[in-house]
């Protein structure tokens, strides 16, 4: 299972409706700081985000995704909404 399969698999916790991975690792190879983890985009829609707050959501993700942190995934870009929210 490939590191992108496995955040797909912690973040199913959060039941999305519609979940999108980007593995952006090649754009970031070699920068300051980089201890070797991977570079991501995700775009998550759960029905569980209703009514929290954007830190709340990402609270929530990186809570899903705690024991990947620091050393798989180095950085994370995050776009949590809810069904019901217009972007």
């Amino acid at each position: 299972m490939n590191l992108v399969e496995i955040i797909k698999a912690k973040l199913a916790a959060l039941e999305p409706v519609s979940l999108e991975i980007q593995d952006d690792s090649a754009q970031h190879a070699g920068h300051a700081g980089n201890t070797g983890g991977g570079h991501f985009t995700v775009k998550i829609v759960s029905s569980q985000f209703s009514q929290k707050s954007q830190i709340m959501r990402h609270r929530m993700i990186y809570q899903a995704l705690s024991n990947l942190i620091p050393q798989q995934i180095h950085a994370i870009s995050i776009l949590a909404i809810s069904p019901d929210d217009t972007i």
